[in-house]
């Protein structure tokens, strides 16, 4: 009776977590109730992709975590309850965050209150202030939860395309302070007169924090900023991607992270829909960014929209800073107007 109760329990797990136990006789465990599946050999753990996500992936075939055929009908329900368990774990750790949760952040350089609301205010009141802005996206998203984060420019584009970095030390500064709140941090790269490869590389030694997620923004891409808006190929995208993936591979690291990629004009992505969104490690987000009254806004989301190939969206909001020649949006859209945008960003953006 123990041991029956053991399994059931286990396959109970593996059934939330969208995790099949194949027997060693070819069917499914969870016989008619278990989750659809593609043919997996029988005796293994067969785990679902993304199965909670499903418009974000779509693998080209499921990953299996096997048990031993030969073993199935031998071990105890206990080690096949840890299979199981363990199935489950790497499964949860395959699903992006955005599956289910907003992501709320102020956006900005910590040492310049013209580049936004991040250099405006200690770590430590801007925590207190993002807690509120969460909360009302909180309120307003249904059974999603939220998430707040630090959204640094860690290269900032100066005169001729070179970059001026933020010192190591301020960068662990904030994702330390971040991860003691539950909070993440995004690292943007501005690219100026670099290559975007020469520009992940830079980012990836942060990615051995497990709550660090990267950008790069292709409006930046230029050697004459603030005269030009710049860019950044499909293949660039892909090849950034592949960077991140590497890296995390290469090094153990944990999870999924977002590779966000900002876009106002039609031109900022080249050939955009070659961009894919088939990485297992990598989450591209495309965030509209851009501003101006709430119509015109609508309007460029819209086109960036019509990318269906990048499916997980964001949006940018701008706060009146009151320096001259400064953007801002005015008025401000509310936390229920940028959710009711189709498809409803998951990343929301305040600078």
């Amino acid at each position: 009776m123990r041991s029956q109760l053991v399994r059931k329990a286990c396959l109970i797990l593996a059934a939330a977590a969208g995790v099949t136990v194949i027997s060693a006789e070819g069917g499914s465990a969870l016989g008619e109730h278990s989750p659809p599946a593609v043919r997996a050999v029988p005796g293994t753990v067969r785990l679902d992709p993304y199965r909670l996500f499903p418009d974000a992936y779509r693998p080209a075939a499921a990953s299996v975590a096997a048990v031993p055929r030969d073993a199935v009908a031998h071990v105890p329900d206990e080690a096949e309850a840890a299979a199981v368990e363990a199935a489950v774990r790497a499964q949860r750790a395959r699903i992006p965050l955005p599956a289910n949760t907003d992501i709320v952040a102020f956006y900005g350089h910590p040492s310049s209150k013209r580049m936004g609301i991040l250099g405006e205010y200690p770590k430590e009141k801007l925590a207190g202030l993002l807690a509120g802005y969460s909360q009302l996206f909180d309120a307003a998203n249904g059974d999603r939860d939220v998430t707040a984060a630090f959204h640094l420019i860690y290269g900032t584009c100066w005169p001729e395309g070179e970059i001026g970095y933020l010192t190591g030390s301020v960068v662990e500064e904030y994702v330390r302070f971040a991860a003691e709140r539950g909070m993440l941090v995004f690292l943007d790269h501005q690219i100026g007169k670099y290559t975007v490869e020469e520009s992940v590389r830079r980012l990836l030694p942060f990615l051995r924090y497990p709550n660090v997620h990267l950008a790069l923004d292709p409006e930046w891409r230029t050697l004459s900023p603030m005269k030009e808006i710049g860019s950044v190929t499909a293949a660039e995208v892909n090849r950034a991607q592949a960077l991140v993936q590497a890296y995390l591979t290469e090094h153990g690291l944990p999870g999924v992270r977002m590779l966000v990629v900002h876009q106002f004009t039609e031109t900022m992505i080249r050939d955009r829909a070659q961009v894919r969104a088939d990485f297992d490690r990598v989450l591209p987000v495309h965030v509209m960014d851009g501003f101006g009254p709430p119509a015109l806004k609508r309007n460029t989301y819209a086109m960036n929209s019509r990318t269906a190939n990048l499916p997980i969206k964001g949006f940018k909001l701008f706060f009146r800073s009151g320096y001259p020649g400064a953007g801002f949006d005015e008025p401000l859209m509310t936390p229920r107007e940028v959710l009711e945008l189709v498809p409803a960003p998951v990343l929301i953006l305040y600078q």
